[in-house]
């Protein structure tokens, strides 16, 4: 909602345009059906992207120290049952959150008559968030899963994959890490901090990046002592 459509919400005068009376009693403002889509779409946003981002650094911080520790049977037993359930999850809310994400932009700032001008600090944010969210999402369809689904398939049928395909699949999961923390800041900075010059958006993408490297400095540490 922009700032003429608050103020006009907030007068007395237009109040019965923006309320109706309800069949029990009582009166509920006017929604349109774009505001109806708003939340539904963030609401899935929200769930499917806590889900994606919460396993991402499952895999990072915790299963990839504790896929180290396992020996060759033990990791042939494993991976297979483990990885394949956890990769369905990720990848496919990883899909829904970019699905939902495409269809907020729109709803927000590129459907005719939306409150929200690209050309703004809030616009500023939300193409940072969005893009470090695209190239997470292609990461995750077009290099991760594929590369991971090779991995698996190796240790099921006893021919490992090459190290190029390890590698590759885990520097993409990292990448992935690493532009998630600036991410998550931007799509909280859209609609909570309105300021967005280009050193305060380098400012945050490096603060993310360090954050991000201390982890997974203290992640190989983590005790398992109970």
């Amino acid at each position: 909602m922009n700032r003429a459509a608050l103020d006009n919400f907030k007068r007395p005068d237009t109040v019965s345009q923006r309320f109706r009376t309800l069949p029990l009693g009582g009166v509920m403002p006017e929604i349109s059906a774009s505001q109806y889509a708003d939340i539904l779409f963030r609401w899935f946003h929200v769930i499917f992207g806590v889900m994606w981002i919460g396993l991402l650094y499952f895999f990072n911080f915790v299963n990839a120290n504790f896929a180290a520790a396992l020996d060759a049977d033990t990791k042939k037993k494993v991976v297979p049952e483990l990885m394949p359930r956890a990769l369905f999850f990720f990848r496919w809310a990883a899909m829904i959150t970019f699905i939902a994400g495409l269809i907020l932009l729109y709803i927000n700032y590129l459907m005719p008559g939306a409150g929200a001008s690209m050309n703004s600090d809030r616009g500023t944010w939300i193409m940072v968030g969005a893009g470090f969210g695209t190239i997470m999402w292609f990461n995750v369809w077009f290099i991760i899963w594929p590369n991971q689904r090779k991995i698996i398939n190796g240790l099921k049928t006893g021919n490992p994959a090459p190290s190029n395909i390890v590698k590759l699949a885990a520097n993409a999961s990292k990448v992935n890490v690493y532009l998630s923390f600036p991410m998550l800041f931007a799509m909280l900075a859209t609609h909570h901090f309105p300021y967005a010059p280009w050193y305060f958006v380098l400012i945050v993408v490096l603060l993310g990046f360090a954050i991000a490297f201390h982890l997974y400095k203290i992640g190989p540490k983590v005790s398992t002592n109970v």
